[in-house]
């Protein structure tokens, strides 16, 4: 089968819940990807940071295969030798005291939704049915239904009602208006340290110690989803880190399968996760022995390749570089770490028409919100391959700028 043959199976038999670039990979190594004609690609997406170690790591594909070997999956119904082990790996890594595993980001936040709650009723004295959580307006943080109830981008919501109540939204980036929406039945703030889909926007300075502050005085949970920004990617290995501030509870996922399995985790303290008993939670897969060696082997080479330092050099030079394109198309260029989001002028040109160039000169990236596009390599990149994916990136848009001068005349 041919590009176009798979392309049209893939319309006859799912239903159209994405919009991908017409490509149809089949083979991945390092950062560089393959098509089924053979072509290759540089990868300056990994899966939404999910393979923020590159394709076909090594010491990931051999943790994979001996534990694959051994035990595979068990269920949470009996013990196993990699789930605590793992689970203290990250509560070290991260320092908190407890985790709770589950498969993905969004069941993360589930579960972060469901400890909160709990805690506001058990802790904190909220009456019962009443909890309220507030949220970050352009927030992403999944597609669940309780997930969608309190996202702010229609498309997400459209049809799918009634949606779950107990959320409030407020804007991004302002700390004020927290505070102001607060009450005595609130009992979190879950919000993104960097709203990555929304186009990586990253917030002023400050913006969290103040919030931290806020949630202290206020006696009010602070959960960080850090699904995107967590596992180096920012340059910190954690986005946290970069305000010397500590969340109650950190949301994990994407990266901490490896770009292997499908791994996620809720992280918080002791006291807070102790109130979660036998049947409060579950998932038959969550914290099946396979991902979790793997997870434990990702942690590993994070720590020992010192990933989050050379996010730190490579992202500041990625970013240098990208400020310096001079392109009448470009309105802003964001970003933190090996993360960023070049933001067009929405009447100059579609950001998915800028992929879809890069893509035909083999350079994959994905567009967000119709004007962005977003730089997420693996961590593993040199910066040979980010100037070969930078160069071609600067060429599109030379090609796109004449393209409509010679219109215009």
């Amino acid at each position: 089968m041919k590009t176009q043959d798979y392309i049209a199976l893939d319309a006859l038999v799912s239903p159209p819940t994405y919009s991908p670039l017409p490509v149809v990979l089949s083979r991945g190594e390092g950062v560089w990807l393959w098509d089924v004609e053979g072509k290759k690609y540089l990868d300056m997406m990994t899966a939404y940071s999910a393979v923020s170690f590159g394709h076909a790591h090594p010491r990931l594909l051999k943790t994979l295969t001996h534990q694959a070997k051994k035990l595979a999956m068990t269920s949470r119904a009996f013990h196993t030798d990699q789930l605590s082990p793992f689970v203290e790996k990250a509560c070290i890594f991260s320092g908190f005291e407890m985790g709770i595993l589950m498969n993905t980001g969004a069941e993360a936040v589930e579960t972060a939704i469901k400890v909160a709650r709990r805690w506001g009723y058990e802790v904190k004295g909220i009456p019962e049915n009443q909890a309220e959580i507030i949220v970050a307006e352009n927030n992403f943080h999944g597609r669940t239904t309780t997930i969608i109830s309190f996202s702010t981008e229609s498309e997400y919501r459209r049809d799918f009602g009634p949606f779950t109540p107990g959320f409030k939204a407020v804007p991004f980036d302002n700390a004020e208006a927290l505070e102001k929406a607060i009450t005595p039945n609130t009992c979190a703030f879950l919000v993104e340290p960097i709203q990555g889909e929304a186009g990586i926007i990253v917030p002023s300075k400050g913006y969290l110690q103040k919030v931290r502050q806020i949630c202290t005085e206020k006696n009010v949970l602070l959960l960080l989803d850090e699904v995107q920004s967590g596992l180096g990617r920012t340059g910190k290995m954690f986005a946290f880190q970069h305000e010397n501030i500590k969340p109650d509870g950190l949301i994990l996922g994407k990266a901490l399968g490896g770009g292997i399995l499908p791994i996620s985790l809720f992280l918080s303290r002791r006291e807070i996760l102790s109130l979660m008993t036998p049947g409060s939670h579950g998932s038959t897969f969550g914290g099946n022995p396979l991902a979790c060696a793997v997870a434990h082997e990702a942690l590993s080479i994070l720590e020992e390749d010192r990933l989050d330092e050379r996010a730190s050099e490579l992202g500041s030079y990625m970013l240098m570089r990208l400020r310096k394109i001079k392109s009448s198309l470009i309105k802003e260029v964001r970003g933190c770490g090996l993360w960023a989001g070049v933001d067009f002028h929405k009447h100059l040109i579609s950001a998915k028409e800028v992929c879809e160039r890069m893509c035909k000169n083999g350079v994959l990236s994905k567009d967000t919100h119709h004007t962005v596009v977003r730089f997420a390599p693996p961590l593993i990149i040199t910066q040979e391959e980010i100037d070969f994916g930078l160069n071609l990136f600067e060429e599109v848009l030379k090609d796109i700028e004449k393209t409509r001068e010679g219109n215009s005349i």
